[in-house]
């Protein structure tokens, strides 16, 4: 049968933010974690949908902790806040679920001006995780999860054009944001690693999913129908990811069935082109940068 949401331990105690869990992947992720114990953020950009969210998990589990918290990654200024009014009101923070992302929209840009898949699906991300990253180093099993993409195979860093000024590809756009995201976790996992942090860095994709995502297109409607597993079996990569003790920083996670698609959540390798040392520093140094968060990963004392 292979791992399943029955093999998530015990999270009672810790704090968990899980980013655009209002549907899809990130609620059945959320709504699991709530109902294995874990105080819950929904941090969303619509606050009538997370209230919603919210408000079916507590139906399904009437003693769970779940909160709901605005956050809208197309804005620097909501990162931000958000960051800021959560460190107040909670003080703790053991997981980090970067899971939001927007999927080959028309062209657009974020309050900042980024192109919009690279501004929400990594920059935004990486903001977020800069600013709460001394709450999660501070717990003894701190984690850091994102939510990457086997469109990541297709994705290359066009350090020229980041913003697709010179002629927007939806689909290359998102592979460039997904490919981000795994630069991003494994530059993470050697910065804290660097540092002494025993903060883990981990990745997850969900095979072929049927979300939202898939949803908003005419073609996705019908794949959904032939090759998606559900939105409960995309979420599992992301839960292992995140709680199985096993799952070590550096990894990546996702399904086992034939080309990823769909099956249980396995350890996986990503592409040769992700793992490049130098694109990632410079990536990082640039979202840096542009983000202006630096990460600030003073060495552990003992």
């Amino acid at each position: 049968m292979g791992w399943n949401a029955n093999n998530v331990p015990d999270q009672t105690g810790k704090h968990i933010i899980v980013t655009g869990s209002n549907s899809g992947i990130g609620f059945e992720a959320a709504k699991v974690l709530a109902a294995k114990g874990a105080h819950v953020t929904l941090a969303c950009r619509n606050a009538d949908k997370a209230k919603a969210a919210q408000a079916q998990i507590l139906k399904a589990h009437k003693n769970a902790t779940v909160e709901t918290g605005s956050l809208d990654l197309a804005s620097l200024k909501s990162v931000a806040a958000f960051a800021k009014a959560y460190r107040k009101k909670q003080g703790t923070l053991d997981i980090l679920i970067n899971n939001a992302g927007v999927m080959v929209p028309p062209y657009g840009k974020t309050e900042d001006g980024f192109e919009l898949q690279f501004g929400c699906n990594h920059l935004g991300h990486f903001a977020l995780t800069a600013q709460l990253i001394d709450l999660i180093n501070a717990s003894p099993e701190g984690r850091v999860v994102s939510v990457a993409s086997q469109a990541h195979r297709g994705g290359r860093i066009n350090f020229d054009d980041l913003n697709w000024e010179k002629g927007y590809k939806p689909w290359p756009a998102y592979g460039q944001s997904k490919i981000a995201n795994l630069y991003f976790t494994y530059e993470l996992d050697r910065n804290l690693k660097d540092a002494g942090h025993t903060t883990r860095a981990t990745a997850a994709h969900p095979g072929y999913s049927s979300t939202n995502l898939q949803r908003t297109m005419t073609a996705g409607t019908i794949a959904n129908a032939i090759f998606a597993q559900s939105q409960k079996a995309g979420a599992l990569p992301t839960l292992r990811a995140a709680t199985d003790p096993d799952a070590e920083s550096g990894s990546y996670w996702g399904p086992n069935g034939i080309m990823e698609m769909r099956g249980a959540p396995v350890k996986v390798k990503s592409n040769g082109r992700s793992h490049d040392k130098r694109v990632a520093r410079r990536l990082w140094e640039i979202s840096e940068e542009l983000t202006g968060q630096s990460f600030a990963l003073q060495a552990r004392t003992a």
